[in-house]
């Protein structure tokens, strides 16, 4: 009787389960369409097949039944699994046909419904022309005016502080050292000159420093200690017949030569701890402030629409030569290094005049160049120059037209340049002007520039 009852009841239940599966699967068809009716009918059995067997009683002790029923639930399951997913949905505005019914013909007599008819999707314009490659003449000249032009209300700025803290500075100099012969300040640099990078942050005060030339003598500085012949030394003549005292330079003489180190540390003390800069700053609507840490005589300005560097570089006249306070690194305090920065742009002016050349145009774009990568940093300023002032000596056409061709064969000259690790000065062919670089860095800047003859664009990119 208890047998029977358990068996009835699940008739029950089974017969319960059946007809809410028969209502779904009948109504499925509806909803779902043919093939999801389907996909649901295979899950449906699978999963009506598991729920019996977990319903219906073991046979404990039949281990083939066991296995039988292990068996079988493994294949439903893999029933399950293999039941193809149903197709995703798609989206209204992806279907060609509306999802209602179409609309039944109008009876006899009717008007027929107005349809609506929806915009065609707007079809993509094509520019007929494609993109036009630029030539490299054009790419530099776009360089140019995109990253090297300064604006001339920046540049005017710049100027107008510099030249007010040049006169600050002459100020403090003749009320302080009335004794020394300092002549007038003056200023220089690429954004006066114009053959460096337009850039409106840095500025060079040159501070003439006045000799008797009939006190001090020139050394060549091939007979220095240093054997370099770009550094000279100042030498004080004739201490038995004018002794010490006689120049009021002899207080800078260190073994019996002017020393360069000895007039920038005095200087040095001046800019730091002697003159009052917050309060000139103020004056001229800036901050301004040395810098300890350099071994130049450096100044930061910082106003609210630039940030400049100004740096003092005391310089000698003798025999039409000029020498600048700038000693080599070292344990020599001596030296005074022989400058061919006014011979060059005198030089290169006066080559584009006579021929409307664009020789500063190409030297502005080549020092952008070059101080944009750090690697080639060491090659900016006066080596750009003395290779194009090579260059004029065998290219004569230097027309503006030309420039693409002369841009590439500065680089190839530098190359060459470079492999010798020779770069003879214009004014000086025994002076090396690659003489102080590493062969670490000879190696690198050629292996750029080798790689930049061949692909140029190479060097106009951002860094």
């Amino acid at each position: 009787m208890a047998e029977f009852t358990r068996q009835r009841g699940k008739r029950q239940e089974d017969g319960g389960l059946g007809s809410v599966l028969d209502l779904l699967l009948a109504n499925a068809r509806l909803v779902l369409g043919v093939s999801g009716a389907a996909v649901l009918a295979i899950a449906t059995l699978a999963v009506k097949r598991l729920i019996d067997r977990a319903t219906s009683p073991r046979d404990e002790g039949d281990p083939k039944a066991e296995q039988k029923t292990l068996e079988e639930s493994w294949q439903d399951l893999a029933l399950i699994k293999a039941t193809p997913k149903p197709p995703k949905k798609q989206r209204r505005e992806d279907l060609s046909e509306p999802l209602l019914s179409p609309a039944r013909p109008p009876a006899p007599g009717e008007a027929p419904e107005p349809r609506v008819c929806s915009a065609p999707p707007e079809t993509p314009r094509i520019d007929s022309s494609p993109p036009r490659c630029l030539t490299l003449q054009e790419k530099l000249l776009s360089h140019y005016s995109s990253r090297l032009a300064v604006p001339d209300a920046q540049a005017s700025l710049v100027l107008q502080l510099a030249r007010s803290i040049c006169v600050q500075l002459q100020n403090f100099l003749r009320s302080k050292c009335p004794e020394l012969p300092f002549g007038s300040l003056f200023l220089s640099g690429p954004l006066l000159d114009g053959l460096g990078a337009l850039a409106a942050d840095h500025i060079h005060l040159m501070l003439p420093v006045v000799l008797d030339a009939a006190l001090w003598s020139l050394i060549p500085g091939e007979d220095t200690v240093v054997r370099n012949p770009q550094y000279w030394m100042i030498k004080r003549t004739d201490l038995e017949y004018f002794p010490r005292g006689r120049s009021p330079w002899d207080r800078f003489i260190v073994g019996r030569y002017l020393s360069s180190n000895a007039l920038n540390e005095t200087l040095r003390k001046m800019l730091v701890a002697s003159i009052n800069w917050p309060a000139i700053g103020s004056l001229l609507g800036s901050v301004i402030h040395p810098v300890v840490a350099s071994q130049e005589l450096k100044l930061e300005v910082k106003h609210d629409q630039v940030e400049l560097s100004i740096t003092l570089f005391p310089m000698v006249n003798m025999e039409d030569k000029v020498f600048l306070a700038a000693p080599p690194e070292g344990l020599v305090e001596n030296l005074w290094l022989e400058s061919f920065y006014r011979a060059e742009v005198s030089k290169v002016k006066e080559l584009d005049a006579g021929d409307s050349g664009a020789r500063q145009h190409c030297l502005r774009i080549l020092n952008g160049v070059c101080k944009s990568h750090p690697a080639l940093r060491r090659l900016s300023g006066s080596p750009l120059t003395h290779v194009v002032l090579h260059l004029s000596a065998t290219s004569s056409d230097w027309a503006e037209e030309s420039l693409a061709d002369r841009f590439l064969q500065v680089l190839e000259e530098l190359v060459g340049y470079l492999e010798k690790g020779v770069l003879p000065s214009y004014f000086n062919h025994k002076i090396n002007l690659f003489c102080e670089l590493l062969e670490e860095e000879i190696d690198e800047m050629g292996f750029m520039l080798y790689r930049a003859i061949s692909e140029p664009e190479l060097l106009l990119k951002e860094k």
